[in-house]
């Protein structure tokens, strides 16, 4: 197929850039740059469509991504790609199908990391990284929030959202439901905890919720805790963003793990 004009099916592709419900209606979000499209493709992530610039020489990795998947092959004029893309001499956009929002896919054999109303995409995107790099099991991100769809969460996550499970969570029950009946101790981070994140134990199966980037964990997160941790700062700073405070919650978890990991 080949795409020349701002017709239908190039305004369908344009709408999942910045409209959550076409997102949702349609079942399917882009994915850009080169690392997030090769992480959905070794992932065995379902793509859909492979959109590529028409009389634009294509590297070996896009011609390899092209030999190797099954997905509808789309030529397009190069403007028009580079609108999809966010940028100029695009090689390559992926349309990918959402995945299902079941807390099933998760299989807690590290930490799960909760992002509670979520107010940034970006946001999002840098705790999947985070998430990815200190092996967690999953992120769950509950209540009225960001979309993880977001074409600025997808390029934040630098495509480890192909490589854990996301799940979104309408409200806080099914998860608190779901690590209960897991075995997953739940462990928030809040500044008013009483004990330093490095003083209590997250060794065991745990849940590590963080609250949104103003306000903090929900009433019902609170409650659902069966711990509060402070993460202890000094400095000018009032607090730390709360894709930070994952970070140093996971790096917390994995160290007192003991897992061995690659140094960077």
């Amino acid at each position: 197929m080949r795409i020349t004009t701002r017709n239908a099916r190039f305004q369908q592709w344009a709408a999942l850039l910045t409209n959550r419900t076409k997102r949702q209606r349609s079942g399917e979000f882009l994915v850009q740059g080169v690392r997030p499209i090769t992480l959905a493709v070794e992932h065995g992530r379902p793509i859909r469509t492979l959109l590529y610039a028409q009389g634009r020489r294509l590297s070996s990795w896009a011609q390899g991504v092209l030999d190797e998947t099954t997905a509808e092959r789309v030529e397009m004029a190069p403007e028009l790609l580079d609108e999809l893309a966010g940028k100029e001499d695009a090689e390559l956009v992926a349309v990918a199908a959402l995945p299902p929002d079941d807390l099933g896919r998760i299989t807690p054999d590290g930490p799960v990391i909760v992002f509670d109303r979520a107010a940034e995409p970006g946001n999002i995107g840098t705790v999947v990284r985070s998430a990815d790099a200190f092996g967690a099991s999953g992120v769950i991100v509950t209540g009225h929030a960001a979309d993880p769809y977001d074409p600025k969460s997808v390029r934040a996550s630098t495509g480890s959202l192909f490589a854990l499970p996301v799940v979104r969570a309408a409200a806080p029950r099914q998860v608190v439901d779901w690590a209960r009946e897991n075995g997953l101790a739940i462990v928030g981070t809040d500044e008013s905890g009483t004990v330093d994140v490095g003083d209590h134990d997250l060794r065991g199966p745990v849940l590590l919720v963080i609250g949104n980037e103003t306000r903090g964990m929900s009433g019902a997160w609170n409650a659902a805790c069966d711990a509060i941790v402070r993460i202890p700062i000094v400095g000018a700073a009032s607090s730390l963003n709360a894709a930070s405070a994952a970070t140093v919650f996971l790096y917390e978890a994995v160290r007192q793990r003991g897992v061995a990991a690659k140094t960077v």
